[in-house]
This record gives structure tokens, C-alpha cells and sequence, in this order.
């Protein structure tokens, strides 16, 4: 939605004063914050809070610099911006500096500037006509209303760039090994106590959980996958895998029992994956199998400069396609977030998106890793939030620019045809209706995301 606030319109007389904030109301959010807090702290939850109110403080900052943007090149222009305030609802704080009221308001959910005259319809202090948002050439017009998006394309760039070249790329390290069983089960849905289960080889060579694979043969592993695929090709063949236990490592030798189990690959014919009533065939194979749980282990690797810009530009793409794919794919899980089919690639909202904000700072990831994946969700929060706001739909920032574009386009057509007369404005009341029934559908949308993301909210995998 659009931050960019009219002048109000005069009322014949000075606008009474706004009322200050009641104390209970400035005593009350912070104490409120601090009980939150202690909570999380008490019960074990401090890194998550902090992941949370970090998520928070952030997305404030986003968009005091997306304001930052509207109110720069306003007045790189000569338009008269009168507030700049972060929050909405009573004014906590403010201070007058030049022709410019700065502060903070109570509910920390946005913010605004004010820019005298944006639209025709406002009335203007004397003295401030040839300073009107409305009365400025239509480019000039277009930049400031684009400037709010392009910081956060911006903001999106820079965290992305920075955590490449200080941090570098998330990558999966050498897989850890999880439950050992007792068996080997002589199917996928058999269990130790059916027939034909074989005891385990892993627990028989004395692999433990808390292990982690480094080779097999003496290749080294790089994931999960890797190791599952090379113990299922070779069913009966003796493995010589070394682990590393607490520092210090050891050769195992272990021989990966015959099993039938489905591939891991759909079937195809004819460059089509098979299906069988809407679900892909996976044939049954007969592979190696060990008995024990992968565990999956994350971490960082450094980047020179150069792997770095292009590690941000690939990054940059991943985001960009992944805006893509929740606006051309996502859609229909909007109808599933209540329910126990929630796709977790779908769509979230603010406390969805600082929950897991949370829980990536709690996880017991590397720090290096945990802060590459905070830097990575503001990031792609400030993309998709620059998006968003250039949708062609009133009150929104890129509503405003189809308005303006449209009018000017009128008026050349118009020219093309003779005529000579002043540029033809667009009559915004009779857009008021549509204005308003964005409002509320969005309004409506956050409400409804928000309760999702209360009780049934999106978590990362363990």
C-alpha cells in the first residue's frame, strides 16, 4: 500500500491538535514487548525471540528507508514533504526540524511521508502551490513514486552482495548419521518383528548416531543423497566407510544388505514421468541398505570476490523466480492454509515470516550459517515487498504510476489528433471505490494470513 499520505484538506480553521497519547498507552507496548521477551527468555526461547524481534526491527528499517526514498527525491525536486514518521496511530515522539515534523507513532506496523498536494483534489497552504506533488513534471512524479520500491530492490542487492562476500554460500556438508536400527526391514512398511528383517549392518560395524560420514572407499561424500546412493548400489558389496566421532577418525567396515525397495526416481517413458491414478510409478529395485537415519548438515563456504558476485547474481535469479512462482502457482494454496496440507513453499505472513525468522536463529546450525539464512529472508522480504508495491493497483505505489502513465499517454494520443488544450487529468473520485476495495481485500488477506500463521503456522524442517 502506498505510503505516500495527501495533505489533508482544510476545514476552515487551524485542524485541532492531535491528542497526545494516553500514558497506559506508552507504558503499556513497551512493558507488553518486556513480558514477551521474559517469557521467551524464561522458557528457553531467547534465540527465537531474538530471531523474531530482529525480523521485526528490520522490516521497520526496510520501510523507514522506503520512505526515506519518497521523501529524498521529493525534495531533490523542490515538493514540500511536512511528516516523516515511522509506526502509525498516536505520535510517541516527534520533533519539528525545518519544514519537516520527524518522530515514531505507537503500532510499529509501517510508516509515511507527507507530501503536500498529491493529488488536485487537496487544498494547499498559500505560498506551497508551485511546490504540489500533482503540479510537477510527470518524470519527476513517476521517480519519487518509484523511489520507495527501488530501495528495497536496493536493500535486497546490497544483503545478498555483503553476505557472498563476508559470508559466501550455504552448502551441504558431510552427512551425519541419525537413529541406527536394529534391522534392516524386508520392506518399506515392514518393521524388526515381521519376517525377513536382517540385522542391521550399520549397528553391526559399529557405526553410532552422531557420526559423521567423510568417505566411503575412500571417496569423500558431499550429502545425503551421495551416501544413500552409493549404499543402495551396492547391495551384498563390502563398504569401507570412514567416520568422523568426536574429533577423531575411524574405518568402519560394513557390507549393505540386498533389499527390494522403491527407486528413487519416478518411472519415464518417453521423456514422461509415469502415473498411476495422478501419482508418479516408482519401480521396485533391488538396492543396499544399512539401517540407519540420515541426517542432513548444513554450513557456509567462503567466496572469492568474484564467486561471489556471481554466487549474489544466481541467488538474485532464485528470488526473482521464486516471486514469480508464488504469483503463478501459488495461488491455490491460499484455500489450504488452515489446513494440515499447508504448503510451506506458499504463501506467509509477517509473524509467519518472523517465526521462521526465529527458528532459523534458533536452529542448531553454524552462526555463520544462521545469519546468512536471516540476511537471505530480509532480503527476499524487501524484493518481493519493492514488487508488491509497484502492482498497478490503487493506493499502491504502482497504481499511482499507472494513473499517471495513463494520462500522459491520453494526452499524446490526443495531440496526435490536434488537440491544444491543457493535459486532462484523471477524475481520482471516480477511483475511490476500486481504491477502497483493494484496501479492504488486502486488509482482509493480512487478517486471514495472520490468523494461519497463528495456528497453523509454516516450520522449518527438522
Amino acid at each position: 500500500m502506498t505510503n505516500l499520505v495527501a495533505s489533508r484538506p482544510a476545514t476552515g480553521g487551524d485542524a485541532a491538535p492531535e491528542r497526545p497519547p494516553s500514558k497506559r498507552l506508552l507504558i503499556g507496548i513497551p512493558l507488553a514487548l518486556a513480558a514477551v521477551l521474559a517469557w521467551a527468555v524464561a522458557t528457553g526461547n531467547g534465540i527465537y525471540a531474538l530471531g523474531f524481534v530482529g525480523f521485526v526491527l528490520a522490516l521497520l528499517i526496510s520501510v523507514s528507508l522506503h520512505e526515506g526514498g519518497h521523501f529524498w527525491t521529493a525534495r531533490r525536486y523542490g515538493m514540500k514533504a511536512t511528516q516523516f514518521f515511522v509506526g502509525f496511530g498516536p505520535t510517541i515522539w516527534s520533533r519539528q526540524r525545518g519544514e519537516t515534523e520527524w518522530g515514531f507513532k505507537a503500532i510499529p506496523a509501517g510508516g509515511f511521508v507527507k507530501i503536500v498536494g498529491m493529488t488536485s483534489l487537496d487544498e494547499v497552504d498559500p505560498g506551497d502551490e508551485d511546490r504540489a506533488f500533482w503540479k510537477q513534471p510527470a518524470r519527476q512524479r513517476v521517480v519519487v513514486l518509484a523511489a520507495g520500491s527501488t530501495v528495497h530492490f536496493i536493500i535486497a542487492v546490497v544483503l545478498i552482495l555483503l553476505s557472498s562476500l563476508f559470508i559466501g554460500k550455504a552448502v551441504e556438508k558431510e552427512p551425519g548419521l541419525g537413529v541406527i536400527s536394529a534391522c534392516v526391514p524386508a520392506s518399506v512398511e515392514a518393521t524388526c518383528e515381521d519376517p525377513g528383517a536382517i540385522p542391521s549392518p550399520a549397528q553391526a560395524a559399529g557405526l553410532q548416531a552422531g557420526d559423521t560420514v567423510l568417505a566411503v572407499n575412500g571417496a569423500p561424500v558431499g550429502g545425503v543423497l551421495e551416501f544413500i546412493r552409493t549404499v543402495r548400489a551396492a547391495p551384498g558389496d563390502e563398504l569401507l566407510v570412514t567416520v568422523d566421532r568426536d574429533g577423531a577418525r575411524q574405518d568402519l567396515a560394513l557390507t549393505p544388505a540386498a533389499v527390494d525397495r522403491p527407486a528413487l526416481e519416478p518411472l519415464e517413458r518417453d521423456g514422461e514421468v509415469v502415473l498411476a491414478d495422478g501419482e508418479p510409478v516408482f519401480p521396485t529395485e533391488r538396492v543396499g541398505a544399512i539401517g540407519v537415519q540420515m541426517e542432513f548438515r548444513q554450513g557456509t563456504e567462503s567466496l572469492n570476490p568474484v564467486e561471489a558476485v556471481g554466487h549474489s547474481v544466481d541467488t538474485m535469479g532464485s528470488i526473482v523466480t521464486g516471486i514469480w512462482t508464488t504469483f503463478s502457482e501459488k495461488i491455490p494454496t491460499i484455500t489450504q492454509v488452515y489446513g494440515p496440507e499447508r504448503d510451506p513453499q506458499g504463501f506467509v505472513g509477517v509473524v509467519g515470516a518472523g517465526r521462521i525468522s526465529g527458528e532459523v536463529l534458533a536452529s542448531d546450525e553454524t552462526l555463520a550459517f544462521k545469519v546468512l539464512g536471516f540476511l537471505g529472508l530480509i532480503a527476499g522480504l524487501n524484493f518481493f515487498v519493492g514488487v508488491f508495491n509497484l502492482l498497478p493497483l490503487l493506493p499502491l505505489d504502482g497504481g499511482h504510476i499507472a494513473v499517471l502513465l495513463y494520462e500522459q499517454a491520453r494526452d499524446k494520443v490526443k495531440r496526435l489528433f490536434g488537440y491544444a488544450g491543457p493535459l486532462r487529468r484523471v477524475d481520482l473520485t471516480k477511483l475511490l471505490p476500486i481504491t477502497y476495495a483493494v484496501v479492504v481485500f488486502f486488509a482482509g488477506f493480512t487478517v486471514f494470513l495472520l490468523g494461519a500463521d497463528i495456528v497453523n503456522p509454516i516450520r522449518l524442517e527438522p
